[in-house]
């Protein structure tokens, strides 16, 4: 398994972006979208405490992607203050997101801005992300097909991504957007399709934006109890239907799958996709 380290560019115009990553789908830190931000000092974990402590937050922990009826599904509730106060202590493998706190508390959009970089951002649906130190998000790519923009306000996260057309040497299951494989120690005995895998890595610092392009997989490690906010685009009619089709198929039938079979179907995609990173090349 080959990783390359992710580019730094700060004055990136669209054309210039368009031309040298959204075109060639092509991953790229800026240094500098998120500088206009207030945001990007404004959002402290003292400020998230004093003003929005009180929300009751979903927490997920490292069970999240284990089969059976808990499947995708949050450990517990708590008090958003409580939840800060914890991941302040040391490691922690209990994780935030996908909370859209902008519904809640929607005077926080006045404290960044859709990026001009390029046309169709989402502006419906931005997200944050909150990790403990230590916490990791498994390998998969996001369901909807968007590229994403993930602007990193505090703490570091190692970030390791992998094209769309790596999905069969790391051996995605099917019916879902996941791999199970371990970036970290890679076993090419029960992989060996991992040997042929090229993908990129970077560690992301707190003021700076990944561009991860549509259909990406991503494996996301908190160095750092940290957090981030993601934005999201699609300029694509072709990309947006084949989201809404892996909504329908992939979640409906993989989460379904999961509450009626649970390790027996886990074993099933695991079979398959061994199967087919074995299958050939056919010129």
């Amino acid at each position: 398994m080959k990783l390359v380290e992710i580019e730094r560019k700060g004055g990136l115009t669209p054309a210039r972006f368009a031309a040298e990553h959204l075109k060639p789908m092509k991953p790229v830190i800026f240094t500098d979208l998120m500088n206009p931000w207030p945001a990007k000092s404004k959002w402290t974990v003292d400020y998230f405490k004093k003003e929005y402590g009180h929300l009751r937050v979903p927490i997920f922990s490292a069970n999240y992607s284990k089969p059976g009826k808990t499947y995708m599904v949050p450990d517990r509730e708590m008090d958003f203050r409580d939840y800060l106060t914890e991941m302040e202590k040391g490691p922690s493998d209990l994780r935030m997101f996908l909370f859209n706190i902008f519904r809640h508390a929607p005077e926080l959009c006045d404290d960044f801005a859709t990026p001009t970089i390029m046309e169709g951002f989402i502006k419906s649906f931005p997200f944050m992300f909150f990790g403990g130190q230590g916490s990791k998000v498994a390998l998969h790519y996001d369901i909807d097909m968007s590229h994403v923009f993930l602007n990193q306000i505090f703490g570091r996260k190692r970030v390791v991504l992998f094209a769309p057309e790596q999905s069969k040497n790391i051996y995605r299951h099917p019916y879902t957007v996941a791999s199970y494989i371990d970036v970290n120690k890679p076993d090419y005995e029960k992989f060996p399709a991992l040997k042929n895998a090229e993908g990129f890595e970077c560690i992301l610092m707190p003021g700076e934006t990944l561009f991860m392009p549509s259909g990406y997989w991503h494996y996301i490690e908190y160095t750092d109890f940290g957090y981030s906010i993601s934005l999201r685009a699609n300029e694509s009619i072709v990309r947006k239907i084949k989201g809404v089709y892996n909504i329908a198929t992939h979640y409906v039938v993989d989460k379904g799958m999961n509450k009626i079979m649970g390790d027996k179907w886990r074993d099933m995609k695991a079979s398959m996709a061994k199967k087919r990173a074995n299958e050939p090349v056919i010129a």
